[in-house]
């Protein structure tokens, strides 16, 4: 798992590459990024499976805010490893991973 950020200086936005190596997923065929940033719709933001079988996608969100997602595939949910902090949400009564930007 890994996140990377890339601020832009012409507006205050920062690009996130949200990734999963192939042995992270499970050996799922479609993966997913939900999160507050899509309401989390389940099929809003599908990951784009790579020759070496991981996952990544690209999504632009407005800095200075933080953001709770989580991944989805298989049925199942997941955490990143790499966020910048967890919080339990009673809803899911589990933690959701959050990205500060």
């Amino acid at each position: 798992m890994s996140l990377n950020k890339q601020f832009l200086k012409s507006r205050p936005v920062c690009k996130v590459k949200f990734q999963l190596a192939k042995d992270e997923v499970n050996g799922c065929d479609e993966v997913f990024v939900v999160g507050d940033f899509n309401s989390w719709d389940e099929k809003a933001c599908p990951m784009k499976k790579g020759k070496d079988g991981s996952f990544t996608v690209l999504v632009e969100l407005e800095a200075g805010k933080d953001y709770r997602f989580r991944y989805h595939c298989g049925g199942q949910w997941y955490n990143d490893a790499d966020a910048d902090r967890f919080e339990f949400c009673p809803f899911a009564m589990a933690d959701n991973s959050v990205i500060s930007l």
